[in-house]
């Protein structure tokens, strides 16, 4: 589960963030006669991407699934580990579009049939363009304030993640405060599902602190740590045939958690070269990404296949997607009055739709929802993904 890569200022020149995607998008890519406009094609063996370059600006990627698996389609850094963008969940015979916004430079294009391993690759190059977009006096001033005020909501929201998990991980290792753990747990996950897809797009973390069990491939060898793992712990009940860790890993993989979570503060908070640049572009689409997750994960039961407190995740998710989307909501307003006050309205239904399941300062359980329940949020999610698929290619139009 990875997102747009935000990247320190000093790498910005070469690598944007930039990233939408729509279901069932156009299958003309490649076609019209815009050099930008390309298609892919996933098989089971085969990522065969219209052409091998493109000249720099928005690059539309219209990826089309033709093979049995579910499939993931990547752009990234030269490197082959930051990600430009992805589209995930493409089912069999459906097609998304990825758009990015791509400054010359090399790149490396991926998809990933049954959404494992590192996916069939190939070199990308974005050639030097001379087509640059105008941007208004008024609409720069909406721009910075946007990225000012995102920049300062993630920095906020990541330095009370850290000190959740601070509290969370000191009472885990006591290994006599597992009610108190577990009372904090969804708190404190909510400040990392709120900031989600700004946190996984350093793709180094995000498996060591988010990896569900069924991500990951023991067979090939890989650890599972982070906050699912000691949720697990904390659930023994609901795991079958579980053996609880012993004091000795309680303290082992707490300490990692924290590590990580410190680690990712410092990224967040870095200052100069190394700070974290959010162009409008990422603003949108990580409003997109989140809820995207919700569709994904939350919806679904399997985010907390343990504690079953997905509610407490897919509210956070929508916390975080709205920010960003008021974030660039008077820009929108200019430029498609009737697409934001479709999307204002649709958030305030999905969110007064949250509400009826709300117990005390939180939620019911999971389990607890029938299935009418799930279908009634399945469908607000998809009320609202609708329209939002759209909020990134009208602010960069």
């Amino acid at each position: 589960m990875r997102k747009t890569v935000l990247l320190p200022l000093a790498a910005l020149a070469l690598v944007p963030a930039l990233a939408a995607c729509t279901e069932n998008a156009s299958e003309s890519g490649g076609e019209t006669g815009d050099a930008r406009a390309l298609t892919v094609t996933s098989s089971a063996d085969a990522c065969e991407v219209s052409a091998l370059s493109a000249p720099a600006g928005t690059l539309s990627f219209d990826v089309s699934n033709t093979g049995s698996d579910v499939t993931e389609f990547y752009l990234l850094a030269e490197d082959g580990l930051r990600i430009i963008g992805e589209v995930e969940n493409i089912g069999p015979n459906l097609t998304k579009t990825l758009t990015v916004n791509a400054p010359e430079g090399s790149y490396v294009t991926a998809c990933k049939p049954g959404m494992v391993g590192e996916g069939i690759r190939a070199d990308f190059t974005v050639d030097a363009s001379d087509e640059e977009a105008e941007v208004s006096a008024s609409d720069q001033e909406l721009i910075d304030q946007a990225e000012a005020n995102y920049r300062a909501y993630i920095q906020d929201q990541s330095a009370q993640l850290l000190a959740k998990t601070e509290e969370f991980v000191a009472l885990y290792e006591a290994g006599d405060s597992d009610d108190q753990a577990r009372a904090l747990y969804s708190d404190a996950r909510m400040h990392w599902e709120r900031i989600e897809t700004v946190a996984e797009s350093f793709g180094d973390l995000d498996p060591k602190m988010d990896a569900r069990e069924a991500d990951v491939d023991f067979a090939a060898g890989e650890k599972w740590t982070g906050w699912h793992l000691i949720e697990k712990d904390l659930w023994p009940a609901e795991a079958q045939k579980y053996e609880p860790l012993t004091p000795a890993e309680r303290k082992k993989y707490a300490a990692d958690l924290l590590a990580n979570t410190v680690t990712l503060n410092e990224r967040i908070q870095a200052t100069g070269e190394e700070a974290l640049e959010y162009p409008i572009d990422a603003i949108a689409n990580g409003s997109i990404g989140l809820l995207e997750e919700v569709a994904n994960g939350k919806i679904t039961g399997e985010e907390e296949a343990w504690s079953h407190t997905d509610l407490w995740d897919f509210q956070a998710n929508v916390d975080g997607a709205r920010v960003a989307y008021e974030g660039v909501q008077a820009l929108l307003e200019q430029k498609d009055p009737e697409l934001a006050a479709d999307l204002t309205a649709k958030f305030d239904e999905l969110d007064a739709l949250l509400d009826q399941y709300r117990d005390g300062d939180g939620f019911v359980l999971y389990t607890d929802l029938s299935q009418d329940d799930v279908r009634a949020l399945a469908n607000g999610v998809d009320a609202l993904a609708e329209p939002l698929s759209q909020l990134t290619s009208t602010l960069t139009a």
